[in-house]
């Protein structure tokens, strides 16, 4: 199958036109996997690259979007990244946002993720620097909040995705939240676009992404399996071999890193040995995790991942290699091209 760059205006939406990509992919900003390496190579492959400044660590989110500028080129693909920020850290330390927002106009982000707690103390100066606030969320009744923000991109993430999300009592999942979401868009913001996030990882779902109404899809799993992501070797190898059966969502490895997530929120990822002793007693692992602390520790340095985390979504079933970036992005984008003209024969 034809994986050329020139198949990708064949897919084309509010989104790519409004932002200049070449396919409607947004890579997303994963804590610690999403570096400036992966952020440029998906700005340059037609994509929107997201720094993922997660947690707001200044050295970090510094070094990296240092990086993404210098992967990238100040008259073409540089204006296809951007940085995203976990909400409720910023809470604590928004030093991070303010460094990248600060940037010369050539250098500044041109799109800001907020995820996980209220954006709106954080909106005036993202529109001051015009970048786009992009807002995810996980249930309808977040929806205002990031409109009163001013998102001019909403995702909609359901629990299939990998990392942080809305736990199993409060979230939704992407098939039945995506449309909803974009049918309540039309009505009551219809110039907000709307991406999917969580299971795409291929052509098949980004696809299904659109014919539910989204204008792209934000990708995390699939592209958190690539050369340029930060994750170990270790873990990613480990993905290869893990089916869509092989995660778990729980709060289990927060308690484990001394992440204070604030709830309904929890965390998906394989369900090792580790995660498996814990997984059902919870309430004692909260009340005395010293012990499983240690052992957690230990596979993190000794790159154990029986014990370490690795950080996928149901979507892990879909990767099938470690390809570079761009070549996923080219691949998912001419799969899709090839899903719609199959329909487009079997409606004639």
């Amino acid at each position: 199958m034809n994986t050329a760059t020139s198949d990708y205006p064949r897919l084309q939406t509010r989104l790519t036109r409004q932002f200049g990509l070449q396919t409607p992919l947004v890579l997303a900003p994963m804590a610690l996997a999403s570096g400036g390496a992966l952020a440029a190579a998906c700005a340059r492959a037609g994509t929107l690259g997201l720094v993922g400044g997660g947690y707001g660590d200044l050295a970090w989110t510094q070094a990296q979007y240092t990086l993404a500028l210098e992967g990238t080129s100040a008259t073409g693909d540089r204006a296809r990244l951007g940085c995203g920020f976990i909400t409720w850290k910023l809470d604590e330390d928004a030093s991070a946002l303010d460094w990248v927002l600060a940037h010369p106009a050539a250098d500044k982000p041109h799109a800001i993720m907020l995820s996980f707690g209220d954006p709106r103390p954080y909106a005036a100066r993202i529109a001051a620097t015009g970048a786009a606030l992009i807002c995810q969320v996980q249930r309808m009744d977040q929806v205002p909040q990031a409109l009163e923000a001013g998102a001019r991109i909403i995702v909609a993430q359901g629990g299939e995705a990998g990392g942080h999300g809305m736990n199993a009592l409060n979230g939704r999942a992407t098939m039945t939240f995506v449309p909803e979401l974009a049918d309540w868009l039309t009505v009551h913001a219809p110039d907000t676009l709307l991406l999917a996030a969580g299971g795409i990882a291929d052509g098949r779902t980004l696809a299904a992404a659109l014919v539910l109404g989204a204008d792209g899809a934000l990708v995390g799993s699939r592209l958190w399996a690539t050369a340029e992501s930060l994750a170990a070797q270790v873990a990613k190898d480990l993905a290869l071999a893990t089916t869509g059966d092989g995660t778990a969502r729980s709060s289990v490895f927060d308690i484990l890193r001394r992440k204070n997530w604030p709830e309904p929120y929890d965390f998906r990822a394989i369900r090792n040995d580790l995660h498996r002793q814990w997984e059902t007693r919870v309430d004692a692992l909260r009340a005395d995790p010293a012990a499983a602390r240690a052992d957690y520790d230990e596979g993190v340095r000794s790159g154990d991942f029986s014990r370490a985390h690795a950080t996928v979504g149901e979507a892990v079933g879909l990767i099938g290699n470690l390809a570079p970036a761009a070549e996923v992005i080219a691949r998912m984008s001419a799969d899709a091209v090839e899903v719609f003209e199959q329909k487009q024969l079997l409606a004639q």
